[in-house]
């Protein structure tokens, strides 16, 4: 499996080099991962997927809310594909979301919303896209959960894999970098609902933690 892996000592870039909203220039760090770069990396996880998973109906399940930005990305690329080369893949989409988040510690509770709507999924082939994996345990709660309606294939991707100690050692199928174990925001990954109109993968610093906390 083939990744992008952002050290643990990665100095990443400072903010001034880039646009970053004004409201959040006292909140961050260092830009991590530029957009361009996630861009880059989504459109050749696309050509990866398509590869492996053309010719089949495809139904892509975003895993809301961070999901949604590299949900929507991912697609636009594989719809490119499907007109611009001779293998396309049939795609249809739909949504759930998983909550385990209270301020900046993965809480043990997996709460499914939209969780009863996973029966319609039955017989098919399943694209699950979520924007972080951390512990795995909360896509394992949703693997659990689709194996039962007894789909016909399910493949993850996640556009970041975070380097912890909390790992339960789940990986996904496809991966676009790896990170290391700070908290990380914007491309709609939020602290308490903020920092999803951010554009690039930021490191979020000690002092908004506290600012944003609910």
């Amino acid at each position: 499996m083939a990744y992008i892996q952002i050290p643990d000592d990665e100095k990443g870039y400072k903010l001034d080099l880039f646009c970053v909203p004004k409201h959040y220039e006292e909140d961050l760090d260092q830009v991590i991962i530029p957009h361009g770069l996630i861009m880059d990396r989504t459109e050749r996880l696309a050509r990866d997927i398509v590869r492996d998973m053309g010719g089949h109906h495809i139904v892509a399940l975003c895993v809301l809310k961070g999901g949604y930005t590299f949900f929507a990305d991912l697609l636009d690329y594989i719809k490119a594909l499907n007109q611009n080369s001779d293998k396309s893949v049939p795609l249809t989409v739909d949504f759930i979301r998983l909550k385990s988040y209270c301020n900046d510690q993965s809480t043990n509770i997996v709460k499914v919303i939209g969780g009863d709507e996973l029966s319609t999924l039955t017989g098919k082939n399943v694209l699950i896209v979520e924007d972080i994996v951390e512990t795995g345990r909360t896509m394992e709660t949703l693997l659990s959960l689709l194996s039962e309606c007894n789909p016909k294939m399910v493949k993850v991707v996640s556009l970041l894999v975070k380097r912890t100690p909390r790992s339960s050692g789940y990986r996904p199928d496809y991966i676009g970098f790896e990170v290391p174990d700070s908290f990380l925001v914007g491309y709609a990954l939020d602290y308490n609902e903020y920092f999803r109109d951010l554009s690039h993968i930021c490191i979020l610093n000690e002092n908004a933690k506290e600012k944003y906390k609910v």
